[in-house]
């Protein structure tokens, strides 16, 4: 692993001077934010040494570095799964790759299903803790001290005065913008009503197939990171509905402006 990421941040750099401040990782349906920012520069994920492609529909596979909020940022316009095939180390090594270019903090964005009665369909969910379903950890194997302890403590997740931030900003925008416990699952397929029920129980506040890998890698490189999701759908009984990838993105799309003004205050503010 750490002869790929030298290979990889060297390629980079020689690339491009740029070193990026913030990393951010756009989820499904949300790669609008990269509209808004001043491109320096746009590598093709099959351009770059060891890094992942994404196959999922609407994830561009692009890294962005730029300026947003007069802040220098790196923008991952899709990401990896462990549903495409991808080992946890694969899915994860992009943060790997963005914190030795110096990133000092992550965020990331997702598309979810509501498990919480009180949420809506397009609202937003500012992730404070997750539970990990997931059959791998990107931590298993040999440990390199380089890059992280042996066993990183996550007693906190997501840091809590970016989430702070975060519903600040909401409260004054009057976002529909709720806390809550993601919890991440293999897929693809979405889950049965029982799963539904059984995530509920367990303490879910939403479900989706991401985000907790490169969570888990972040902490263990100390690197603050922040996540949110956007509610595409509810998985609460009396409002399951079938499911199609349409209806995710017609979804996020509802909620995107909001998230993206949320993001874009939280960098001006740091």
């Amino acid at each position: 692993m750490t002869e790929y990421l030298s290979e990889t941040v060297a390629y980079l750099k020689k690339k491009s001077s740029f070193q990026p401040e913030i990393g951010i990782i756009l989820g499904t349906g949300l790669g609008a934010l990269v509209g808004d920012i001043e491109v320096e520069h746009v590598f093709n994920y099959e351009d770059i040494p060891n890094f992942p492609v994404s196959t999922v529909e609407s994830h561009k596979g692009k890294l962005i570095y730029g300026y947003l909020e007069n802040k220098k940022v790196v923008v991952m316009q899709g990401r990896f799964h462990y549903y495409e095939g991808y080992s946890m180390q694969e899915v994860a090594f992009p943060v790997r790759v963005l914190r030795l270019l110096g990133i000092k903090n992550l965020f990331i964005s997702n598309a979810a299903g509501g498990l919480n009665p009180d949420f809506e369909r397009s609202d937003l969910m500012i992730i404070n803790d997750h539970i990990n379903l997931l059959p791998d950890n990107p931590l298993r194997g040999p440990n390199h001290e380089d890059l992280g302890l042996r066993f990183p403590d996550m007693s906190e997740p997501y840091d809590k005065d970016l989430i702070k931030m975060a519903l600040d900003f909401a409260k004054e925008q009057n976002i529909r913008a709720h806390q809550g416990v993601y919890a991440v699952v293999s897929g693809p397929n979405l889950e049965t009503p029982a799963e539904y029920r059984y995530l509920s129980i367990i303490g879910a506040d939403a479900v989706g197939m991401s985000t907790v890998p490169e969570n888990i890698v972040a902490r263990q490189m100390d690197l603050p990171c922040f996540a949110v999701s956007v509610i595409t759908d509810m998985c609460v009984p009396g409002k399951i509905e079938k499911v199609t990838i349409e209806k995710v993105l017609e979804a996020a799309a509802v909620a995107e402006p909001a998230m993206t003004s949320m993001i874009r205050a939280m960098l001006s503010r740091l």
